[in-house]
């Protein structure tokens, strides 16, 4: 990306994203050489500044280059963010303005919102779904030159969640650790990450589809004993999602790429499932999903008498594999 193709009134970001970061971190690291970001580079913070600064390091003139970038993070913690209109209506084509907007949204009916899509460009991130974050990290992965196995990948995701800051976070530290072109496997996650890859939510729901009860029982002791490792608040919900997903396999007519398109997993793991399915049949998959939602509620206090999470997960689950 040529600095000539930023417009240069206004790149502003908005809602929450790794994205976000992304075009920031370019903005600050590329759009200038290393000898002109002394003189031509402002960074400001929006709960440490006021509008009258941005505007007035705005109209600033670049000194030994063409442009200068004023960068403004955080913007929404900034008072009177709206008396930024003005520049905005009026920008010094020398200054190349980013806003960086990371929680909540601009009303695009807005008078700021239309000056902005008028006089710059208006990025705007969405929330990605959970079933497309495999995807997203094998590629950001790619991007950084590894790869990843399916089971790190997946390893990866069900302990972050949806939240593709820290996911980006946690693979740059495998890049700091890790020769280029290696495949992350679950093994570099839990040196580096901090997962163990024996006990960890996605173990256990894959034991609870196959009815290993003394695996079951194994990775709800570890987690008694580190209670960090997978909260009952965390556990359940993502066991509420895989007997969901299982559910889902007695109503899909084709085959497994059909099932994977339909639960949103990739096609690696469509056979657990369907063999998860097989297992419990339709009657029993209800039945968890009934006993899940109960003990989701037991687990943040309504209807429980005080019993510890790791004995609670214990008989949810015994409840649930006790039947054949």
């Amino acid at each position: 990306m040529e600095t000539e193709e930023i417009p240069s009134a206004l790149l502003a970001g908005r809602r929450r994203g790794v994205f976000i970061d992304q075009v920031v971190n370019y903005a600050e690291h590329h759009l200038l050489d290393e000898g002109e970001r002394g003189f031509n580079l402002t960074v400001l913070y929006g709960k440490d500044t006021d509008w009258a600064t941005v505007i007035n390091n705005c109209r600033r003139y670049p000194m030994f280059a063409e442009k200068q970038v004023v960068i403004l993070k955080e913007a929404q913690a900034m008072r009177d963010l709206l008396k930024l209109e003005p520049y905005i209506d009026q920008p010094l084509e020398s200054t190349i303005f980013v806003v960086a907007h990371k929680q909540g949204k601009i009303d695009g009916r807005s008078k700021m919102a239309k000056l902005i899509k008028e006089k710059g460009v208006m990025l705007s991130t969405k929330k990605m779904y959970d079933n497309q974050l495999p995807a997203w990290v094998e590629a950001f992965v790619h991007g950084k030159g590894l790869s990843i196995t399916q089971k790190a990948c997946i390893l990866l995701v069900d302990h972050i969640g949806n939240d593709l800051s820290r996911i980006a976070n946690e693979i740059d530290k495998l890049l700091v650790n890790l020769p280029a072109q290696k495949k992350i496997d679950e093994s570099d996650i839990e040196k580096y990450v901090g997962i163990s890859k024996e006990y960890n939510v996605f173990e256990l729901q894959n034991a609870v589809g196959v009815k290993d009860m003394a695996k079951v029982m194994r990775i709800v002791k570890y987690f008694g004993a580190n209670p960090k490792a997978s909260p009952i608040q965390m556990t359940i919900p993502a066991l509420y999602n895989y007997f969901a997903k299982i559910n889902l396999v007695f109503g899909i007519k084709g085959g497994e790429k059909e099932i994977a398109s339909a639960l949103g997993v990739h096609p690696f793991f469509v056979k657990d499932y369907i063999a998860a399915a097989t297992k419990y049949g339709a009657a029993d998959t209800e039945r968890a999903i009934l006993l899940l939602q109960q003990y989701n509620l037991r687990s943040i206090g309504i209807g429980d008498s005080g019993v510890e999470d790791a004995e609670l997960l214990k008989e949810l689950l015994f409840r649930i594999m006790a039947r054949a």
